[in-house]
């Protein structure tokens, strides 16, 4: 805060105290010296018959207004709230919010600890690590994934098995340890305008099968060799060391609209996904890569495929018992 504000609010706070001191000095005197007599009213009539009368404020209530004013003025002394003293108790919200934080560090940092002495694999099992990693998705992920990790446009979706730039758990600890930045150039110009921008988007469109122009999809082939296959490949199946996207399945970031493809092959696409490191530190973004790897569609499956298969295990050797 700048001097010149810092100065604005010393003075509205002096201003605020010492208006309504006088004024509630003013109003104790009037109710000394006056005396008004019975029935005597203010003049004010609402509805042709409710008339305000003119009776004194209770003597405890203009006290208690008081004792508020004597109470702003300690707790100015003590707290910063008049731009620009501190308080002698030197207290500041940011102060407050770092001790807090220094606290749960101390409490929690052994219980991380232990989760990051496991194998992402263990941990996956762990309903109690799943359960942490859960509360630390929903902090620092759920705002642009969402609460369910299933993203929404501009933001993957974790759920499945498509993966920008790798779903393994090392790549996954990379993404959230060192964060990501996405970055497709614009080709309006290269491709000619918005004819060649029309080509190479349908031709995107016929590479997973969409409704396309087979015609302008085969003039765009060639200028997706040119200008899209070094990134995204000769057969478009992409490049997770890139990141750049699979364009051969049914996923989409933007969308799969003709429309929104010409608009991302026109003026690029530019994403950001930060970096957690400093935030959370490694032991906790081993747990929480570990949640996110447990949220795609293919580790469900292990998991589902593993359950069943010690459920028929275990069947099959109770059978055996019984004969």
């Amino acid at each position: 805060m700048s001097m010149g504000w810092q100065v604005y609010v010393l003075v509205l706070v002096i201003f605020g105290i010492l208006s309504n001191w006088v004024l509630l000095r003013w109003t104790t005197r009037y109710e000394i010296t006056h005396k008004p007599e019975q029935g005597e009213t203010t003049g004010h009539v609402w509805d042709e018959d409710l008339r305000e009368y003119n009776k004194p404020l209770p003597r405890w209530w203009l006290r208690l207004f008081q004792l508020t004013i004597i109470f702003s003025i300690g707790y100015l002394i003590l707290y910063p709230g008049s731009g620009v003293y501190e308080g002698v108790l030197g207290w500041s919200q940011a102060q407050q919010y770092a001790e807090q934080v220094e606290q749960a560090e101390q409490k929690y940092a052994p219980i991380f600890a232990a989760y990051a002495e496991q194998s992402p694999q263990q941990l996956m099992a762990n309903n109690d690590a799943m359960s942490a990693g859960f509360n630390l998705f929903g902090n620092h992920c759920a705002q642009c994934h969402g609460s369910g990790g299933r993203g929404a446009v501009g933001f993957p979706n974790l759920t499945d098995d498509d993966w920008q730039w790798g779903g393994e758990h090392e790549q996954i600890l990379n993404s959230i340890m060192n964060g990501r930045n996405g970055v497709m150039p614009g080709w309006a110009t290269p491709l000619g305008g918005d004819k060649g921008v029309t080509n190479v988007a349908h031709y995107v469109r016929s590479l997973s099968g969409l409704e396309h122009d087979a015609e302008a999809a085969a003039a765009g082939q060639q200028q997706f060799g040119m200008f899209c296959a070094a990134c995204h490949g000769a057969e478009g199946k992409g490049n997770p060391m890139l990141g750049a996207p699979n364009l051969t399945d049914d996923t989409w970031l933007y969308r799969a609209t003709l429309d929104s493809i010409k608009h991302t092959i026109a003026n690029g696409r530019n994403n950001q996904m930060p970096a957690f490191a400093d935030t959370l530190g490694a032991d906790k973004v081993k747990l929480l890569a570990a949640y996110v790897q447990s949220l795609s569609a293919s580790t469900a499956a292990a998991d589902s495929a593993a359950n069943s298969t010690a459920t028929a295990d275990a069947a099959s050797a109770a059978q055996l018992a019984v004969q």
